[in-house]
């Protein structure tokens, strides 16, 4: 699906892709932007990441039997579990990923939340982990489409509270106009924060 608008002087076109695609695209100089990545130079030194547009959390959330008692320690009270996560979302910490790799957590890669969702739901991952807001707009449209009853999966621990980027392409020979867009940008974002809009 694709969105048009235009964005002060800009005709912008929003074209919702895989994140795995996505990554690979701006990193191939095929894509001008992508939203809304957080800050990873070192990983990703093909964006440029200038101003955070907002704060997001990272959650855990998991089915009801899991979480019968508390869980707020990460990742250590979640040793032996498997953990749901979106294909090509670097996300669960350092210490997360060292207990993947040793065996001691297990992790299930999915491309989207809604797949991830119902593989939660269905009982094929004992927990998912994503930005709080995502998980809750996507269980409320699970919910009214009657794929969700509203009651069998509980948030868990916070993660870590991280800022979402509009991650620019760092070659710029295929836009030539970055420099000024992001000009642009900046100016309209601050007005917006200062605003608090």
């Amino acid at each position: 699906e694709r969105i048009f608008f235009f964005f002060f002087e800009y005709n912008v076109t929003i074209k919702g892709v895989p994140w795995k695609r996505g990554l690979l695209e701006i990193e191939g100089g095929k894509s001008f932007a992508l939203y809304p990545p957080y800050k990873r130079p070192e990983q990703r030194p093909y964006m440029e990441y200038d101003m955070s547009i907002l704060d997001e959390k990272l959650v855990v959330v998991c089915q009801k039997s899991v979480l019968s008692s508390p869980k707020p320690n990460w990742p250590g009270d979640y040793m032996g579990l498997t953990i749901g996560n979106n294909s090509g979302f670097s996300a669960g910490g350092d210490e997360f990923r060292a207990a993947v790799k040793s065996g001691k957590i297990k992790l299930s890669e999915t491309k989207g939340t809604p797949k991830n969702l119902l593989k939660l739901i269905a009982g094929r991952v004992d927990c998912y982990m994503n930005d709080a807001l995502s998980i809750q707009w996507e269980l409320k449209k699970l919910q009214k489409e009657g794929k969700y009853n509203g009651q069998s999966l509980v948030e868990g621990a916070t993660i870590s509270s991280e800022q979402g980027f509009l991650g620019i392409a760092t070659k710029a020979g295929k836009f030539p106009f970055k420099d000024d867009f992001k000009s642009q940008y900046h100016k309209i974002l601050s007005e917006m924060k200062a605003s608090g809009e």
